[in-house]
């Protein structure tokens, strides 16, 4: 065994169908081989019975957002701020991260609108500069109803991390927004408008959504087609709704809001994907289909920490552990192989033989799983 070397023994390696206890060995950030069986040679790790998983790869969280605005109205310096949230992702086991930044925010004062640049740019700093632990790619949410999205977005093709797209539409009477009744519930008690200004809300958003939605649906999609970026839809609620985004040539179902839209998604051919917070929560917080159900169901293809980080191992294990729920290969698979299948990553997800030695050493304790180490290309960042 060389210096640059690695050896991890005596693990439970969660393989694409199995559990086996064995032992792996890193060869230049790569995984050179996967054997049954513990192995004795100097130097190696013990992992003591432990878990071993692929790193986990996260297609859409807003972590990062809260770093940049710890609180109200406190604006936090841009590197310092991306490398909290890469450290968390670390500390999480998440190895590859597509972070979602949003165009077009329906409010125009939100640090989501004012500080899309500074989040772009941070992440291509940290990248850049090695400092990052972890690998970051950019998820694009485009807000169609928007008159800016499209341009935008324009502006934002060239970076150098785009890896992901996804349409939204957060309009009165779209999608999540179905009810008019939930959706000046929603708005008015987050901007905190009296009756009259909210009318005006709902009245410039049905205008925009009317004169920009479809134009810009329909744009981005046909550039993602042409550049090859995978797309995702978000919040479809109807068969309609999916037979849209087929046509769009999408390949991520993010959050379908009913039962039927999931279960479409699926037949077609999309990655379903539904909150790890759902998960853990034991539902939807906004009264929608709840993740569980569909893991029943079995068309629950990829889960997502959304805006809580440490929810993604948990859920994995608590599928896992459901009755009716998933093995633990198939769990694993819904963070690592699964999505990564879906936007194009064909070197890792899976413990196998050539692939990058993303990994994450889990270790059970009163039924709670416990990240103890982390590695991202065979480098240990956690």
């Amino acid at each position: 065994m060389s210096v640059n070397d690695q050896i991890l023994t005596n693990a439970r390696l969660v393989l694409d169908d199995e559990v086996v206890t064995g032992s792996l060995v890193i060869k230049d950030g790569h995984i050179a081989a996967v054997e049954q069986g513990p192995i004795s040679l100097p130097g190696v790790v013990d992992c003591q019975g432990d878990i071993l998983m692929p790193g986990m790869i996260e297609l859409h969280t807003d972590n990062m957002e809260k770093y940049f605005q710890p609180r109200p109205k406190v604006s936090w310096p841009s590197r310092q701020a991306a490398l909290a949230h890469d450290a968390q992702m670390a500390a999480s086991g998440i190895t590859t991260v597509f972070d979602a930044v949003s165009i077009g925010d329906v409010d125009e004062q939100s640090m989501r609108h004012g500080a899309l640049g500074e989040m772009v740019a941070s992440l291509e700093d940290i990248s850049r500069s090695g400092m990052s632990r972890v690998e970051h790619y950019l998820h694009l949410r485009c807000e169609v109803c928007h008159p800016d999205t499209l341009a935008r977005f324009q502006s934002l093709l060239e970076t150098s991390n785009l890896g992901l797209v996804s349409l939204m539409d957060h309009s009165p009477g779209q999608r999540q927004f179905v009810s008019l009744d939930a959706y000046r519930t929603y708005y008015q008690g987050k901007h905190r408008l009296d009756d009259a200004s909210m009318d005006a809300f709902i009245e410039r958003q049905l205008a925009n959504s009317a004169q920009y939605s479809s134009a810009n649906r329909q744009a981005i999609a046909a550039i993602c087609r042409e550049r090859g970026i995978a797309l995702a839809s978000h919040d479809d609620a109807t068969v309609e709704h999916v037979a849209e985004s087929v046509e769009y040539g999408t390949q991520v179902a993010e959050f379908p809001t009913t039962s039927e839209a999931a279960e479409a998604s699926h037949r077609n051919g999309l990655a379903v994907m539904m909150g790890a917070p759902n998960v853990v929560r034991g539902g939807s917080h906004s009264g929608n289909i709840a993740a569980v159900e569909l893991v029943r169901l079995g068309v629950l293809d990829v889960l997502s920490s959304d805006y809580y980080p440490a929810a993604l191992l948990d859920a994995i294990f608590r599928i896992a552990a459901m009755e009716d729920g998933y093995s633990l290969p198939r769990a694993v698979a819904c963070a690592t192989r699964h999505p990564a299948e879906a936007v194009g990553l064909t070197d890792r997800g899976r413990i196998a033989a050539g692939l990058r030695a993303d990994l994450v050493r889990v270790r059970e304790v009163d039924g709670h799983p416990l990240v103890q180490r982390v590695w991202c290309a065979g480098q240990q960042v956690h």
